[in-house]
């Protein structure tokens, strides 16, 4: 079972991104302050938006679009961070043979 922790670890992920919807629609702290001292309007937007406002584009339901986004985000950030930890683990192999 120890090295199946990835596994657990992802459908946690994927369970948390599937109920993202339901999450508050005010906005976060960093913005909540910003608003409340007066300099939310010298924010500037970013340079580029993979999956712009965390909503996927062309679907028409909002929650559906943002369940995908999540889906989509954390399977590419998991397949990143697996695949650094299986070459990481790869070279201390070699080193170690």
């Amino acid at each position: 079972m120890k090295s199946k922790w990835w596994l657990i670890s992802l459908l946690v992920c994927l369970a948390v991104a599937c109920i993202s919807p339901l999450a508050s629609s005010s906005p976060d702290g960093l913005e909540r302050v910003a608003e409340d001292k007066g300099f939310l309007e010298l924010g500037q937007d970013a340079p580029y938006q993979v999956i712009a406002d965390y909503v996927f584009p062309g679907i028409a339901n909002e929650a559906l679009a943002t369940i995908l986004a999540g889906i989509i985000g954390t399977l590419v950030l998991f397949g990143a961070a697996y695949g650094l930890a299986w070459l990481l683990t790869l070279k201390r192999r070699r080193a170690l043979a």
